[in-house]
């Protein structure tokens, strides 16, 4: 760790997980094990700057409050450690367990250095515990997948129960191919190649940190889809990073999309909309599940920045942030244009919030114009759950973290259907010139009603529209005193069905 390392924590999240000190970024080894959910994340335990990447380590009961715990898997002279994920590997297939335990396993990449005989390779490695995640040994017969190339890393490894037969599946990706790789294992040590998916939909980056689960359709008994998610950076929606995904079917062999948009594809045009995004704003990246998640439930947890400016935040002694944790499902869409009868991923956010009392509760009433709300005590962490009719009206929304020259504006555009938020005056934007931005989502109306559910950390926006069908991640940067909050119609025929804050 850095001596003398100065932390200003203005910026501070307080219930997004933050490290202590130093940089981190994408989640890593995502599990959960007799009580306790497992945050591994790309981390330099040196400097708040990218570098020395080694696995981080923090734990959770609740998905919200997060412990730090001590660096898990370091880098060495021969290799960082990059990302990919772990296991309980219940049935102790690895051997490196006593005999009727069940040890965890995490598959990483081995990027090797200038000082290893695999020099500027990228190869799968794996290290192990058999204290329950407390200390990692790194396997000796490292690396145990090699391609020989350059680009090929972030395993997701799970568990395939075909039925007839059974054995673990990783999913890693040639990332500049923009390719995903599937091969297959019976006790994580060797493997045998399956198939190969790609390139398919966006394309204007390199792939990285891919998943792959199963999800059954609500509503819709014995109907399932698989999930191929593939982050890209850049080359995502709003700009920069950003994560896709693909719904088909999974034989234990290969991916066959039914989601993949061919004729007339479009890199950064019209086309791009009609692909599966997990989020449309700048800042939810690397996106991956938890292994092993009580109750069958998909929970899923991304990297808070952007690679077009991830480095240059304006956060002293430490940098990057997770996301809130957030289930995901699958529901059939209605009601708007093009996307009727269409299979999608609705995403709701494990609520640090839950069991508190609305500090603010507004009345239903017709809106023509701005209403500030009166927040007692701090209001720069709340949630806003928000009900509008927007009728007749030009646009409905939130004016968030309001003060003197700083606003972030949430708007929906009635005539085109489309929910933006706007960051270009949020407060500090001028470290880099892509951050001052306008992110946009398509937004169908639901009996004529848009529901929001807004969660405001001391750095960030993260949007729910519609329980969850559209989100949007950013970060903002706003003056302590820029607190103010308003709702707004523009133009007449607008109502609030209900508005509630909660602190």
């Amino acid at each position: 760790m850095a001596s003398g390392l100065t932390i200003d924590s203005r910026f501070r999240p307080e219930y997004h997980f933050t490290a202590a000190r130093n940089w981190l970024n994408d989640p890593n080894g995502l599990l959960y094990s007799n009580g306790v959910y497992h945050l591994f994340y790309q981390h330099n335990p040196h400097s708040a700057d990218w570098g020395n990447m080694s696995w981080g380590h923090a734990t959770s009961a609740d998905l919200v409050h997060w412990d730090e715990q001590p660096v898990a898997i370091g880098c060495d002279g021969e290799e960082a450690i990059f990302s990919g994920s772990a296991v309980v590997d219940v049935h102790n297939t690895s051997g490196f367990g006593a005999p009727g335990t069940s040890p965890l396993v995490a598959i990483y990449t081995s990027a090797y250095s200038a000082g290893s005989p695999l020099a500027g390779r990228q190869a799968q490695s794996l290290a192990y515990s058999t204290d329950d995640g407390a200390t990692w040994l790194k396997y000796a017969g490292n690396p145990v997948l090699d391609r020989a190339s350059a680009d090929f890393r972030d395993p997701k490894v799970f568990w395939y129960d075909g039925g007839t037969e059974s054995y673990w599946v990783m999913v890693a990706v040639e990332a500049v191919d923009r390719e995903v790789l599937l091969y297959k294992s019976r006790d994580l040590v060797t493997w045998e190649y399956l198939s190969t998916f790609g390139p398919a939909n966006a394309t204007g980056g390199v792939w990285e940190c891919p998943d792959l689960f199963e999800l059954p359709v609500e509503g819709e008994p014995g109907t399932s889809k698989w999930v191929l998610v593939v982050n890209l950076n850049p080359g995502g929606i709003a700009g920069g990073s950003g994560g896709q995904y693909f719904l088909g079917e999974f034989d234990g062999v290969r991916f066959r999309s039914d989601s993949t948009v061919t004729e007339g594809m479009q890199e950064n045009g019209a086309r791009m909309g009609e692909y599966g995004w997990l989020d449309w704003g700048r800042d939810y990246y690397a996106a991956v599940s938890f292994s092993n998640a009580p109750d069958g439930r998909r929970l899923m947890i991304g990297w808070m920045n952007n690679w077009q400016y991830g480095a240059l935040t304006p956060t002293g002694g430490w940098r990057g942030a997770m996301t809130l944790v957030r289930e995901v499902t699958l529901v059939r869409r209605a009601g708007q244009a093009g996307l009727a009868g269409r299979v999608v991923l609705k995403q709701q956010p494990v609520d640090p919030f839950a069991g508190t009392c609305d500090v603010v509760c507004a009345a239903p009433q017709q809106l023509s114009g701005s209403y500030p709300l009166t927040v007692e005590g701090p209001a720069d962490v709340l949630r806003i759950d928000a009900e509008f009719v927007p009728g007749t009206a030009n646009e409905v929304g939130l004016v968030l973290r309001e003060g003197t020259g700083e606003r972030t504006v949430l708007a929906y555009n009635v005539a085109q259907g489309v929910l933006r938020l706007d960051r270009t005056a949020s407060g500090e934007t001028r470290f880099h010139e892509d951050f001052a931005s306008v992110e946009r989502v398509p937004v169908a109306l639901e009996d004529g009603r848009l529901r929001l559910q807004v969660f405001l950390d001391r750095c960030s926006v993260e949007v729910f529209a519609q329980d969850g069908l559209a989100t949007i991640t950013d970060q903002i940067f706003p003056s302590d005193t820029s607190t103010s909050l308003t709702v707004f119609a523009e133009g007449e025929g607008a109502a609030l069905v209900s508005l509630g804050v909660v602190r």
